[in-house]
């Protein structure tokens, strides 16, 4: 029920929040239990998914934004914004479920309330051999129009195999 998830993931941050001096600090804790979550997340997704190796970094935007986040969320955020070498590409969601109920009080103007999402996202991808930066360029709680998480591929990961194992 996602209702449920909503209302126990406002609880979490409530907490957070109550437990952590400042707003910067939550947003690591977010990130850290997302990046937790999402080392996870990443053998059920594949499994349910059936979804095979992708070949470039727009083929991966098109898998988390068309089936992960169906998927999990219930949504399906728009890719836009690529960057001219395709390394970094924006996920637009106009409807952001984590939301749902929230008001950001006044005195927490630099809460990343969604900071969880940043941290799955980059904990899967990492366990696919993709190291990538994941951050929120706009937030709808902040008054903005939409919620944009801004997504650029760093390096790809080489397994690194002890020596005589190959």
């Amino acid at each position: 029920n996602s209702e449920l998830f909503t209302l126990t993931y406002g609880a979490l941050v409530t907490q957070l929040c109550k437990d952590y001096e400042n707003d910067d600090d939550v947003n690591k804790q977010l990130d850290k239990m997302g990046y937790n979550i999402g080392v996870r997340l990443i053998e059920d997704f594949l499994a349910r998914s059936n979804v095979g190796r992708c070949h470039d970094f727009r083929e991966t935007a098109d898998v988390i934004a068309k089936i992960a986040f169906k998927m999990y969320l219930g949504i399906t955020p728009s890719i836009t914004n690529w960057s001219p070498g395709g390394d970094e590409f924006s996920l637009i969601l106009e409807n952001n479920p984590l939301v749902d109920f929230v008001e950001l009080p006044d005195n927490h103007s630099s809460l990343i309330y969604s900071n969880l999402l940043c941290g799955v996202l980059r904990g899967a991808l990492e366990m696919v051999q993709m190291a990538v930066d994941v951050k929120f360029v706009q937030d709808t709680l902040k008054g903005d129009s939409v919620t944009e998480i801004r997504m650029k591929f760093i390096r790809r990961i080489e397994d690194n195999l002890p020596a005589g194992e190959e």
